[in-house]
């Protein structure tokens, strides 16, 4: 049924709430904002008080994804706190959760082919989850002789690579693809095997 009753404040929301379940059925370019207006319950001329286009319609729900996965990943890291490697791990935990969690977001963000650089807020606050992950790598690295240390950014790129490779291929129900593991048991062990080539788990007896 068409919603009804928005007010002017909220009707930004509504539109946002609208895109997400068009991009989590559809895919990020398989709607149209007159759609998207109908989804929401008001008019297509409505859409253009907040939104230019399609593409400043994505990006707002890819903004309030990384809201949600920088908290997400924040939380991750504190929860395994004090321990580096705890915290570590579950930061790659974390994006898997979130992938499952927030779909629309998920691929909003990252199968959009929307610029984080399209808005300083975009920006923001998608340097800001790629920073938990980054504080989490450098904590982890300081366990690492200096001469074999790799730059903190480089070590947070690799997890964020594999958990992204776990997600893409496994996690996301892909047609035709199943996946031989379960997705969590995937990503623990490969990230377990790039620590161990760190030294940073000891070798299984």
């Amino acid at each position: 049924m068409p919603k009804k009753g928005y007010h002017h404040g909220n009707l930004r929301q509504a539109l946002t709430a609208a895109a997400l379940e068009l991009i989590e059925a559809r895919g990020p370019m398989g709607f149209t904002l007159s759609e998207a207006a109908k989804q929401a319950g008001v008019t297509p001329a409505a859409v253009y008080r907040h939104f230019d286009g399609r593409e400043a319609l994505i990006a707002e729900a890819a903004q309030q994804g990384y809201e949600i996965f920088a908290d997400l990943m924040e939380y991750a890291y504190q929860s395994g706190q004090p321990s580096a490697l705890k915290a570590f791990e579950a930061t790659g935990r974390a994006y898997l959760a979130f992938a499952r969690k927030y779909p629309g977001h998920y691929i909003a963000m990252f199968e959009s082919g929307i610029s984080i650089n399209r808005t300083p807020e975009l920006a923001l606050v998608a340097n800001r989850a790629n920073g938990v992950l980054e504080k989490a790598a450098t904590d982890l690295s300081q366990h690492i002789p200096e001469d074999k240390r790799p730059p903190a950014s480089m070590f947070s790129a690799h997890i964020w690579a594999m958990s992204h490779g776990v997600v893409e291929l496994f996690a996301r129900n892909s047609p035709g693809r199943a996946s031989p593991f379960p997705p969590e048991d995937l990503l623990e062990t490969g990230i377990g095997i790039y620590l161990r080539g760190l030294g940073l788990v000891q070798p299984d007896d």
